[in-house]
């Protein structure tokens, strides 16, 4: 995997995590470092670790389905990317309080990295090397949650739903690619 398929996909994943600190950033009006790092670490750390988990899901069935892997990959990548050009459309802001404890964000950090997982299985199946792969995937939550934190004081939601419309796009395309490359570039 190239570094700016992977790219794409970090940034693409970070979308949901980077949309929930807008709505953080804009719940607690003013915020600070503390308020920035928490949603970074959180979101980060979350990202990195479901891709991992994945990944040893994925490589534990690869022996079964290696046939069909682009197929799998294809439908994975798709939904989730659907799935997050249909909650773009929604137009449903959602209702976050101002508490960042760990009680708070531990299951927006889970909520928000869930498609992580099954792109960590899709990166088995293509038999990337998984660790730079999270790593640079925690990392640019982390930096995206970060601003995003800021960001929401200053911009609002405003640019949310266009966010997550852009990392659905990007995902599909790359299921596209990816089913494109093994059926008929092979």
């Amino acid at each position: 995997m190239r570094l700016s398929e992977l790219f794409l996909i970090a940034v693409s994943l970070s979308m949901d995590a980077f949309a929930v600190s807008v709505c953080k950033g804009l719940s607690v009006g003013r915020p600070q470092l503390r308020h920035c790092l928490s949603c970074g670490i959180w979101f980060g750390l979350f990202q990195a670790l479901m891709p991992l988990l994945g990944w040893l899901l994925g490589v534990r069935f690869q022996g079964l389905i290696v046939s069909v892997d682009h197929w799998v990959a294809f439908v994975l990548l798709g939904l989730i990317g659907f799935n997050m050009v249909r909650e773009s459309r929604g137009g449903e802001a959602e209702e976050l309080d101002c508490s960042f404890s760990p009680r708070a964000m531990l299951p927006l950090a889970v909520a928000t990295s869930i498609d992580a997982l099954a792109v960590g299985i899709t990166f088995a199946f293509l038999q990337a090397d998984i660790l730079p792969a999270v790593l640079f995937i925690g990392v640019t939550t982390f930096a995206l949650s970060f601003a995003g934190v800021r960001m929401g004081s200053v911009f609002g939601s405003r640019y949310r739903s266009r966010a997550e419309l852009a990392g659905g796009l990007v995902l599909i395309g790359m299921g596209l690619k990816i089913l494109l490359e093994h059926t008929l570039f092979r």
